[in-house]
């Protein structure tokens, strides 16, 4: 991942966000930029979403402003969910100034809300970030203030660092407005990219190297930040092993896909009763047929 410098911050380092994790000092991504990649996917998809992304004028374009319809035609709003507190804000207008019993206050109304339905954790890098900074010089002229320099070129730094991240994920398919939503979430995020970089210079690939799926009644995740990489630098989930071997968490719950079908962890999870598969799509598949099961 890096992060860019352009416009109002040229000349300056941009830095990446970071936390203090286990000790170490480790980027991370929002779970907000997760959640934009995945609306971005579903709209190049061509499914219907209230907020669609115009590239060139870099806007939303809304179908439903005012969430009129409450979700039902839009799997973004279903999913994802919305707040809007213009309604709360005319409410009080047309009331006018309310008195109460301590004293006079604008009246309060009710925002709309629609709670997510996919719950989605901040990502967090498996190795902590080591301070690497590059820099470069944008071209004589490629942007604006870079023409103004006339034939001097502009200078920009970027912090990167190079890594794998784990985030989660959680999705109660009873809970959409449309159940048989819940596999396009599936796809979402087998296929999720464009979340990192904020630049076309800074390309990176979100989809998952291994995915772990537990499909269970248990709403608590128990599963979440599992990875780490072994002294060889090689995926490895101690924490899931230990929990599975403990009786936390049942191994026929888990559907797992990726590279670490191929480590001895996979090894001892599929020995366990897990379903490990050695593609992430075809973990993708075993979880849809679970989930047709409950949406036909």
């Amino acid at each position: 991942m890096a992060a860019n410098n352009r416009g109002e911050t040229e000349g300056n380092v941009t830095t990446l966000q970071k936390i203090l994790w286990n000790g170490d000092v480790h980027t991370t991504v929002s779970a907000e930029a997760i959640r934009w990649a995945i609306r971005a996917a579903w709209q190049r998809q061509g499914l219907p979403v209230n907020r669609n992304w115009d590239e060139d004028l870099r806007r939303h374009e809304w179908q439903d402003p005012d969430f009129e319809q409450a979700a039902e035609p839009f799997i973004d709003d279903d999913v994802l969910g919305f707040m809007s507190a213009q309604a709360a804000r005319a409410e009080a207008e047309d009331e006018g100034e309310a008195t109460t019993g301590r004293g006079r206050g604008r009246a309060r109304g009710r925002a709309l809300v629609r709670r997510s339905r996919l719950e989605v954790t901040r990502a967090v890098s498996l190795t902590p970030w080591p301070g690497d900074v590059v820099f470069s010089v944008a071209s004589v002229g490629a942007t604006p203030s870079a023409a103004t320099r006339g034939a001097f070129p502009v200078p920009y730094s970027a912090e990167v660092h190079a890594t794998r991240y784990q985030y989660g994920f959680a999705l109660t398919p009873e809970a959409l407005i449309r159940r048989e939503r819940a596999l396009d979430v599936v796809d979402a995020i087998v296929g999720l990219g464009d979340v990192a970089g904020n630049h076309a210079r800074f390309f990176f690939d979100f989809a998952p190297d291994t995915i772990v799926f537990r499909w269970t009644q248990d709403f608590a995740p128990r599963l979440l930040y599992p990875f780490v990489l072994d002294s060889g630098g090689t995926l490895a989930a101690p924490e899931l092993l230990r929990r599975v071997e403990a009786g936390d968490i049942r191994p026929e719950e888990l559907i797992i896909g990726g590279s670490l079908a191929q480590t001895r962890d996979g090894a001892r999870l599929r020995e366990a009763g897990a379903s490990v598969h050695v593609g992430v799509k075809q973990a993708a598949e075993e979880v849809k047929d679970k989930l047709r099961t409950v949406i036909e």
